[in-house]
């Protein structure tokens, strides 16, 4: 075995980990606070990259520099996706909180439907070229064979992002908030949290991490369609429920596991089976630990 091969196949599975996690934040944050799964997220992502791809493509007409194009990029589809992920809420799940569960879930998957198909029109159905936005340098001479400056750049970029929403949630104000609105929101409601304002929050900072997975997705690859969205949501809703939907860290880990997978799977079976490896993985772990790696079995109160 190529210990060099071994090496970029794990450096590949940890790139697609990272772009999973993102992702699968969101999902496994909304489920923690409200219970359901927002199928809108996917579209999002896809959103966010769009987002990026018009104004990195603005900013590179009036002759801004690499590094200020990226960072002022990532900062508007952050932003923009945050707003839509503000609206989603507000339209497709605050009117439907008290109605019964499958009516906000089919509210989600409409609007999905709707954003993915606003953005074809608007846009085109082909596959587009995304500018390289990620900082390219030098690695070091042990690095340079298995591995890409992109990757590094992606792997930096979730780990700091990580570590900002760890510090959220543990440390501030709103993350108290978050974790005791997830925990009994009637409580929270009776101690003064706005669990509106609480629940908002969390498909903000959702919906801007995964713009953020757009953005580095698409700057790696180098394209994008108005599909992107279907099959990474799929993919990191895969990852949030293999490491346990709704606990933040097993989201993180199902996506690494889930990214890891699919990497040695291209790489020492065929690109076309990784999809089989991914989700028969996810099978094994439903049948042996329903609640996945991390999640926590609970009963249903009645």
């Amino acid at each position: 075995m190529d210990a060099t091969y071994l090496t970029e196949l794990f450096f590949s599975g940890l790139t697609r980990g990272s772009i999973y996690a993102l992702i699968a934040l969101g999902y496994t944050m909304v489920y923690g606070i409200i219970g359901l799964i927002n199928f809108a997220h996917g579209e999002i992502y896809m959103i966010g990259a769009f987002t990026a791809f018009i104004t990195a493509s603005a900013l590179s007409i009036y002759g801004f520099p690499g590094l200020a194009i990226f960072i002022l990029t990532v900062l508007a589809a952050s932003v923009w996706a945050a707003a839509y992920g503000f609206t989603i809420e507000r339209v497709a799940y605050r009117p439907l909180r008290k109605a019964p569960r499958l009516s906000p879930l089919i509210s989600a998957i409409g609007l999905s439907i709707f954003l993915q198909n606003y953005v074809l029109l608007v846009q085109t159905p082909d596959f587009l070229p995304f500018p390289e936005l990620i900082p390219v340098f030098d690695l070091p001479e042990r690095l340079a064979p298995v591995t890409g400056s992109t990757d590094v750049v992606i792997l930096g970029i979730t780990a700091i992002a990580m570590i900002a929403l760890t510090w959220l949630i543990k440390f501030t104000r709103l993350g108290k908030a978050m974790r005791a609105t997830a925990q009994d929101q009637t409580m929270a409601l009776l101690l003064g949290i706005d669990i509106n304002r609480v629940i908002s929050a969390t498909f903000v900072i959702g919906s801007a991490l995964a713009a953020l997975g757009g953005l580095l997705i698409a700057s790696h690859v180098g394209q994008i369609n108005f599909s992107i969205g279907f099959i990474a949501g799929i993919k990191a809703f895969t990852a949030a429920v293999l490491g346990g939907i709704g606990s933040i860290p097993g989201a993180v880990l199902g996506s690494f596991i889930l990214g890891l997978t699919e990497a040695f799977a291209a790489g020492y079976v065929s690109s076309d089976y990784e999809d089989v490896f991914a989700f028969s993985l996810l099978v094994l772990i439903l049948i042996f630990r329903p609640a996945g790696i991390l999640g926590r079995t609970t009963q249903e109160k009645v």
